[in-house]
């Protein structure tokens, strides 16, 4: 803060301040006001004294006291500012600054202040302007390119963060946060092993540097530094206990890795901190920790406040003359060989386009698999959109004149709600990508089906439901394998009951694997075929199996093959244990195509009754349990039961030839029906409301 001092007094109260101490600068200022209780420099230094220790709202009253007296002070504003800002009053810190301004045209730090508080209001574009002014009058000034680099990567022009960042490091060599900063900005663009240098030097700087641990952690478990970045994101929580969502994320970390030491307490303490309102987790790590929809909603309340809350930059939408087509934009990142194109390419190529026009907007990472070329030539409109902000994602979208926006990702890996909140369309809908509530009033609908969310369930939702005669579909006709793979291929061995999951192996809890190992140990000579999502993982598994007194070599683990191998495998098996609380989805359906029988338990929460929603739908209701017990005997029963296991797999035949859950073209015209509802709705002016779309 920028200060005035007209007398030694003032100058001894300055002294004391640049030392830290703090308590005997407010005693001299106080002294010279119970002489001169009009002194605007003393008020205004008392002012910025007690907003440094703490006292905020005291510190205003006394700066606008010395506004009152000496108002073309453009110091005094500037401070002003600063403690607005500290209190969250962005606006009326904005006004300050620009008092400041125009009190003093080049005042340096003013523009990089006021900057600081455009950026936190998602105004990035003035920001840079406010940075660019700063860097007008003081060419070297570091903070200044530092800041108009974050707002560089807020609008995803990365390569411009980067000179900002390092022509900010080049004046100020120690500079942490530049580092820190820098390696965001790598990370996002692919390069993880740069970006981890770069938290390493800002944590050499700032040994104390929360963000930089965070961020470290991050990296690490892209690169599959499990451990690592267990390490790195516990050091970030004892820098600062209550870092936001870091618990969520931390317990996540050790999930993936199959790490459950102390896991139950974990589990409380964090059940504890989402329920009291805090910024605990990200919604999805609660997913496989707790069969609980109330829960989830909290923690999605939470996150969606904090990181996307809706935003009126744009304003309302004006409502468009009534076309023949409806205009229906698709949102992901996941149009590429991944498992939600999977399950809706065939819907984006069976939609009647006499009636509906498609738009794609794709925020993928930087692949041209033949999935992604596949979805591309799907659509209408393909629009490659990574690397625009969200803001100007919406804004993309109103021009085109999108009437119902769909986000397949939700809150996903990559996905962007916050292109939502300034609102895209008029109507915008969650379906598939994301098993939950988006929990905020800007996300109008979510497709699901009567099993998944019951009637009774609806109030987890914030979302008014449309409900499908099934929610997921896909091809019934897929690439197969060049030839028939054998369970020698595959490390198998050559007899034995083979119960698989090829979930990832962060759905694995505690719970489920004791029901496993208890199957396992009733079932003689069976074996357990899982997917291997790392090596630490794998390790873990095995430790566990011993200390349930269950062989670890009973337990084969699959690596890594093509789409079509990959589907071939699910021919070698017997029976698919799912996961709970987290059901298979993807891998359900590839089970379910490959005529392999899905064994589910159902619970209350949208991503444990995926299984069911999928048996429902094939009418294959004795493969759903709904206790934990029922499960176990229920495996145990039909690994006896050749007959029995055999009579379900030509069931399983038969109704799929002819169920919705292989018949995307039937499925869409479902989803047509509901769109064209929504829209009637809207047209109407009228509000969301539940959907029913009968099966024909």
């Amino acid at each position: 803060m920028t200060m005035v001092a007209r007398s030694e007094d003032y100058k001894e109260a300055l002294k004391h301040q640049a030392s830290g101490r703090l308590a005997d600068a407010q005693k001299i200022c106080e002294d010279i006001l119970k002489v001169q209780p009009e002194n605007p420099d003393a008020l205004h230094l008392l002012g910025v004294l007690v907003f440094q220790l703490n006292n905020p709202e005291r510190s205003i009253d006394l700066i606008n006291r010395a506004i009152e007296i000496h108002p073309d002070n453009a110091d005094y504003h500037c401070d002003l500012g600063i403690v607005q800002a500290a209190l969250g009053q962005l606006g009326a810190a904005n006004i300050s600054y620009d008092k400041a301004i125009a009190i003093r045209p080049e005042f340096a730090q003013a523009y990089n202040n006021r900057g600081l508080v455009q950026a936190a209001t998602a105004q990035s574009k003035s920001a840079i302007e406010s940075y660019n002014k700063a860097l007008e009058f003081i060419p070297n000034f570091a903070a200044a390119y530092c800041n108009r680099g974050i707002a560089h990567t807020q609008l995803r022009k990365y390569e411009l963060a980067i000179v900002d960042f390092n022509k900010a490091i080049s004046i100020q060599p120690r500079y942490g946060e530049a580092y820190c900063n820098l390696g965001f900005v790598q990370e996002r663009i692919g390069q993880p092993n740069v970006a981890l240098e770069n938290y390493n030097k800002a944590i050499e700087i700032l040994p104390n540097y929360d963000v930089a641990y965070y961020n470290r952690g991050n990296v690490l478990k892209s690169i599959n530094k499990h451990s690592a970045a267990i390490n790195s994101y516990e050091k970030a929580m004892q820098i600062r206990p209550d870092f936001p969502f870091l618990s969520g994320t931390l317990l996540h970390t050790k999930m993936e890795i199959c790490d459950w030491e102390d896991l139950e307490a974990h589990q409380n303490a964090l059940l504890s901190q989402v329920e009291q309102g805090k910024k605990a987790s990200r919604p999805l790590d609660l997913h496989n920790l707790f069969d609980s929809p109330s829960l989830h909603k909290l923690a999605t309340e939470a996150w969606m406040q904090s990181k996307h809350p809706r935003n009126t930059s744009l304003g309302e939408i004006t409502k468009k003359p009534i076309c023949n087509k409806i205009r229906i934009g698709y949102y992901s990142a996941d149009f590429r060989e991944h498992a939600v194109s999977h399950l809706s390419v065939d819907i984006f190529e069976s939609h009647n386009r006499n009636k509906f026009e498609l738009i794609a907007f794709s925020y993928r990472p930087e692949v041209n698999d033949g999935m992604y070329k596949r979805v591309q030539g799907a659509f209408d409109q393909f629009i490659e959109v990574r690397n625009q902000s969200d803001l100007d994602i919406a804004k993309h979208s109103r021009d085109l004149g999108i009437d119902i926006a769909v986000d397949l990702g939700g809150l996903t890996s990559g996905h962007r709600p916050g292109v939502f909140s300034y609102r895209a369309a008029p109507t915008q809908v969650s379906y598939l990508g994301y098993g939950g509530t988006m929990a905020c009033e800007y996300y109008d609908y979510l497709m699901a089906d009567e099993t998944i969310i019951p009637r009774e369930h609806q109030n987890y939702y914030s979302e008014k439901i449309v409900y499908l005669p099934s929610y997921q579909t896909s091809a019934l006709h897929r690439a197969r394998a060049q030839k028939k793979l054998t369970r020698q291929e595959l490390g198998l061995p050559e007899s034995g009951f083979i119960f698989c999951c090829f979930n990832n192996n962060i759905k694995i809890t505690p719970s489920i694997f004791s029901t496993w190992m208890r199957i396992l140990e009733a079932v003689e000579g069976s074996i357990l075929f899982l997917n291997a999502s790392n090596a630490v993982a794998i390790e873990n598994i095995k430790k566990e199996a011993l200390s349930h007194r269950i062989n670890p070599d009973r337990i084969i683990f699959k690596k890594f093959l093509p789409r079509a191998e990959h589907l071939a495998t699910y021919g070698i098996a017997d029976l698919f244990l799912d996961t709970f609380p987290y059901n298979a989805a993807t891998t359900a359906n590839d089970a379910l195509w490959s005529g392999l029988p899905l064994l589910t338990l159902v619970g209350k929460s949208f991503v444990s009754r995926v299984g069911a929603s999928a048996l429902n739908v094939l009418q294959l209701p004795e493969l759903i349990s709904y206790s934990q017990a029922e499960y176990e005997s229920r495996a145990i029963e039909l690994a006896k039961s050749p007959d029995q296991l055999l009579d379900i797999r030509k069931k399983l035949q038969a109704n799929r030839t002819r169920s919705p859950l292989f018949d995307p073209k039937h499925v869409t015209k479902y989803i047509e029906s509901a769109y064209i509802k929504m829209h009637e709705h809207y047209r109407s002016a009228l509000p969301p409301e539940h959907i029913w779309i009968a099966e024909d």
